[in-house]
């Protein structure tokens, strides 16, 4: 079984999307414990949870000491996934980028530590691949970081390998490609492509696109997102330990391909949408090119196999957004 069970784990920004999905699915077989500060995380997403006696919400920073404390008392594994996201919020903010995303996480490393924790896998990012041309992307072939969200997940994995390298803390690092699923926000300014795209298209309104839409990414599902958290978790491969590996399906995408594929799946709700059209702006800042994983690493020493092509994804994530939506006043 390829699945941590019988533990205390603490999912740190666990009422955001990744985080909330994380201890969904992890109450089943554990004592799961959440932190969050709320800054992004929305408390609807642990709806599911609040009357689970396996499961304890601490609304606290990872800034804090205390709060940091709190939450690891009695904790055998911690899956890190606060952080502040979004690479124009950065570039607008860069000084609580900073703040959250490298001074937080160094708070949690550090007292994760001291209390005793035995596995700390954290949320890394593709986005450390900066400018570096190579595709597909491969771990140990990184570029200049293009935006302070770039900076920050990079300081994590040093971060997190000096802790290991001087403390023995098993730490490993997950740089996640564009993941997208259930209970990822499709409100504010910073929300990410998919969420937004099935929001306007369902609202009848023409989803806003950066560049001409021949960029590329590794659309990932959350499902497999879940599946590498549990297998960093669990694994006893001492090659894995200390380690970063890439977290997605392993395929490249255009923007104008997922909006067609949207268009199409969303059709069979409304048929209406297909026939709104695609409003095309200026590129935006830090943001990069292409994006492919190679995941062989991850498949070499974590025996990650994910099984959901972004086709598979969007079928589950389209079906779930519309019932959200449904039950929605504002679209």
């Amino acid at each position: 079984m390829n699945r941590i069970i019988g533990k205390r784990v603490l999912v740190t920004g666990g009422a955001g999307f990744i985080g909330s999905n994380l201890c969904v699915d992890l109450v089943k077989d554990n004592e799961v414990v959440c932190l969050d500060s709320f800054i992004t995380g929305r408390r609807e997403n642990l709806e599911s949870l609040k009357n689970n006696s396996k499961f304890t919400l601490i609304e606290g920073d990872i800034r804090n000491e205390e709060d940091c404390q709190k939450a690891l008392q009695g904790v055998d594994i911690v899956l890190h996934q606060a952080a502040l996201g979004s690479v124009p919020r950065s570039i607008e903010n860069p000084i609580l980028t900073n703040s959250i995303n490298i001074d937080g996480f160094l708070m949690m490393l550090n007292q994760s530590q001291k209390m005793g924790v035995k596995r700390f896998v954290y949320a890394a990012s593709s986005s450390t691949y900066g400018d570096h041309p190579g595709l597909p992307k491969i771990e140990e072939n990184i570029g200049a970081p293009l935006s302070p969200y770039a900076v920050t997940k990079y300081v994590n994995e040093l971060y997190a390998k000096v802790f290991f390298d001087l403390h023995g803390l098993e730490v490993i690092g997950l740089r996640y490609f564009n993941v997208f699923g259930r209970h990822q926000d499709p409100d504010g300014a910073y929300a990410a492509a998919i969420p937004k795209f099935i929001k306007a298209f369902l609202s009848g309104a023409s989803p806003t696109v950066h560049g001409d839409g021949e960029q590329s990414r590794d659309f990932t599902y959350i499902e497999n997102v879940l599946q590498a958290n549990h297998l960093a978790a669990i694994t006893t491969n001492k090659l894995a330990i200390g380690e970063v590996f890439n977290v997605a399906f392993g395929d490249r995408t255009t923007v104008n391909e997922l909006t067609s594929a949207l268009i199409a799946n969303l059709s069979k709700f409304d048929a209406s949408i297909s026939d709104i059209e695609i409003n095309y702006v200026a590129e935006r800042k830090g943001d990069v090119k292409h994006s492919l994983a190679s995941i062989e690493k991850a498949q070499s020493l974590l025996n990650y196999n994910p099984q959901f092509s972004l086709e598979k994804g969007l079928d589950e994530a389209i079906n779930w957004y519309f019932e959200y939506f449904k039950n929605k006043t504002h679209v």
